[in-house]
């Protein structure tokens, strides 16, 4: 590689991508792609940045609320609010998380960011979690406003994200679930299973019917039973599906976490389904129109006292994952290739590979967050 061939090379003595940690490593970066990577000796630049403890591919998030303060569900300023939060925080590629609400306004919200994504790469897509969830297992949602997937109300979403909708969380027992899932499928949106009843035979069901992503697992489902193995087991077993598990040690416990590695592999995807108060001092907040206490950095419903998203970031999630025995890499992939790819897009996001965009994080010895980039773009600094 000539020398002027080069804007950045960053470098760190560990960097862990793809699932492969080396030592002495370094990214060198060109118009705001990744030209090459490896180890020792690397290629003249105009500028070099060093991190002291690890180079990693910026983290995926595809399923967040907000943070900062503020709710992606509460118009633009406030996403570009909650997306800075969270990008300083190691995030460089998100998809905007929208909890229950009125159809005719959370089509008014899915379009609203529709645009917004349209100015924004760094944005994946729209991710529903709600309305077409059980009653049963609401969590954090508006039991009133839960309804049914219906054709028209499923049409108005697709239509209104103008190609932007990535994900969306349905509970399959629903009345019209599977034709929803069919047609959220062909249009090219991931559907996941969630806030659901659903037994394992009904699971399989719908991961043959066309769903992919388990929402969170193990949170607003039924649990694992030596009779009843549920849609976790359901998922695990299914090479396609993706687990989505908040890794903050509130939501599910750290043995547990170890077990989806153990059953899942490479297939579980660290998400912070964070909701505003991420980031933000304890005390009172609102969730999709709900009245939720932040204690101790943990949210929850006022009235039900169910946990209502979470306030984590996925340094964070990492950092947890390291603390309970993950090897590094592992949780590394879990934070980036694997939720990308369970949107169809690791080919393009989630490792420092020749060709890819120039997403990156440079953490400290403690994978604390020093530097980020994104699109060969420094983002932040600590």
């Amino acid at each position: 590689m000539a020398a002027g061939d080069v804007d950045v090379v960053l470098r760190a003595p560990r960097m862990v991508s793809g699932g492969v940690e080396t030592e002495d490593g370094w990214v060198a970066i060109r118009g705001g792609t990744i030209s090459a990577t490896g180890t020792g000796t690397a290629p003249a630049a105009e500028s070099v940045i060093r991190a002291g403890g690890v180079l990693v591919p910026g983290y995926v998030d595809i399923h967040c609320h907000g943070g900062g303060g503020a709710a992606f569900a509460d118009g633009v300023e406030a996403t570009r609010t909650a997306l800075a939060y969270h990008r300083s925080h190691g995030t460089t590629r998100s998809v905007l998380s929208l909890v229950t609400a009125g159809i005719e306004e959370l089509t008014e919200q899915v379009r609203t960011l529709a645009r917004f994504i349209a100015a924004d790469p760094l944005v994946l897509g729209i991710h529903l979690e709600g309305p077409f969830l059980s009653p049963d297992h609401r969590g954090a949602h508006d039991e009133s406003l839960l309804i049914a997937p219906e054709p028209g109300d499923v049409e108005a979403l697709i239509t209104a994200a103008q190609g932007h909708l990535a994900q969306v969380t349905i509970a399959p027992e629903l009345p019209g679930a599977h034709g929803a899932i069919e047609r959220f499928s062909r249009a090219g949106v991931r559907v996941a299973v969630g806030h659901s009843a659903v037994d394992y035979d009904q699971a399989v069901a719908a991961f043959e019917a066309g769903a992919s992503i388990l929402t969170h697992a193990f949170n607003a489902m039924r649990p694992i039973h030596h009779r009843a193995p549920g849609p976790v087991l359901a998922a695990v077993e299914q090479d396609q599906v993706t687990c989505e598990v908040i890794n903050d040690g509130v939501h599910v416990h750290p043995r547990v976490v170890r077990l989806l590695h153990d059953l899942a592999g490479q297939n579980v995807a660290y998400v912070t389904d964070a909701m505003a108060a991420a980031g933000c001092p304890d005390g009172a907040y609102e969730l999709g129109g709900l009245a939720v206490t932040v204690k101790d950095g943990v949210p929850r419903l006022d009235d039900t006292g169910s946990i209502a998203g979470s306030t984590l970031t996925m340094d964070a999630a990492v950092r947890q994952a390291v603390q309970i025995g993950i090897p590094l890499p592992e949780a590394v992939t879990a934070a980036t290739l694997t939720p990308a790819r369970a949107l169809g897009l690791a080919h393009r996001f989630g490792a420092l590979a020749p060709g890819y965009p120039a997403d990156a994080v440079l953490l400290d010895a403690d994978l604390r967050v020093e530097q980020v980039w994104a699109d060969g773009q420094a983002i932040h600094r600590n």
